[in-house]
């Protein structure tokens, strides 16, 4: 049983934790883990996110502090004044072809920018830091599916970006034991709140789902295939979809193992089987009734062929049983988030 399901925990914060600083909780997946954490446990919360991509009106609990994480000084006296006890850190840049064309951006943006705040979080105190990772670690698998012991060699870089932050994490948890860590690697994560009240809202996304979601909504004109010759069942690309909501609900059991002495986290995240770019359209087209068109690509820089989770670990370390391991039920609640969203 997940936190957010139990009765028993609910309204009721792990000891120790009181003051939770959730960056980039207006976007996408920080806006559902902000709603998870918001309805299992009593914190007080902060939002910090600098609204590139989140939306305001997604952080309807807690409070936001509208700030860019470059801002070092803002950061530090953030920090400072909060006297958080625990950080979840999701902002980042995350569209891998982007930073294939704009690497500095992504070292800057997501390495750089998490550097800072983990130097502003030992300084103050911080006990429990729960950092948004990703598959993209794990470059091209040489075994699948793929378990967190596997060589960590990026293929891009936002991978690289996310691999040099992890380090950071576990060297600074290694000079002071008092600091403890998740790392959660994320595969694909996609659909909506299963009750209606948040989804993915960003614009120019790429994320499959959502993209396909759009056609189906007449969003967009098609949907793009970018490569169909990978060795793979149908020759395009397999993936892991896991539910945003399944996430949020890691990123609760996860805080809650800090709080209870869990000195350091390295977790996938993902239901341990992929599903393919046709199978996807195909699940889309079936729960919204729409034969959109789909164009045929050549394949994208910095795109493995198949990344599917082991998940075997986060079941054992945090008990954690999703709840929405379903393709047609993430595509359903992505269509149906899809179709609030003025065109």
């Amino acid at each position: 049983m997940t936190i957010a399901q139990s009765e028993e925990t609910r309204g009721r914060s792990p000891a120790g934790i009181h003051r939770v600083l959730v960056t980039g909780g207006a976007g996408y997946i920080g806006s559902h883990f902000v709603k998870a954490l918001g309805e299992a446990w009593d914190a007080e919360i902060t939002v910090l996110d600098n609204l590139s991509t989140g939306r305001r009106e997604a952080v309807w609990l807690g409070r936001l502090v509208e700030m860019d994480l470059a801002d070092r000084a803002g950061v530090e006296r953030l920090l400072h004044q909060g006297k958080f006890d625990a950080i979840v850190h999701f902002a980042a840049s995350i569209v891998v072809p982007e930073s294939v064309a704009d690497p500095l951006k992504y070292y800057d943006n997501n390495t750089a920018g998490t550097i800072g705040l983990v130097r502003a979080a030992l300084r103050e105190g911080v006990r429990h830091f729960v950092f948004s990772s990703t598959a993209a670690v794990y470059g091209t698998p040489r075994r699948l599916p793929v378990g967190e012991t596997a060589p960590l060699l990026p293929i891009n870089p936002y991978g690289w970006s996310k691999r040099m932050n992890e380090q950071v994490l576990r060297d600074a948890a290694a000079a002071d034991p008092r600091f403890t860590c998740a790392v959660l690697r994320y595969f694909n994560v996609a659909g909506a709140n299963s009750g209606g009240r948040l989804g993915q809202s960003g614009p120019q996304s790429t994320h499959l789902i959502k993209v396909a979601a759009e056609a189906a909504c007449g969003k967009r004109k098609r949907v793009d295939i970018f490569g169909t010759d990978y060795p793979t069942p149908d020759g395009t690309c397999v993936r892991d979809y896991i539910h945003v909501d399944d996430l949020a609900d890691a990123h609760l059991l996860a805080l809650d193992r800090l709080a209870g002495g869990t000195p350091f986290l390295t977790l996938n995240c993902g239901y341990g089987r992929g599903h393919s770019v046709r199978e996807v359209i195909a699940a889309m087209k079936e729960v919204s009734g729409v034969d959109f068109p789909v164009n045929e690509s050549a394949r994208r820089p910095g795109d493995p062929a198949v990344l599917v989770a082991g998940n075997r670990q986060i079941r054992r370390a945090l008990g954690w049983r999703p709840r929405y391991d379903d393709l047609r039920f993430i595509c359903r609640t992505a269509y149906e988030w899809e179709r609030r969203l003025p065109r």
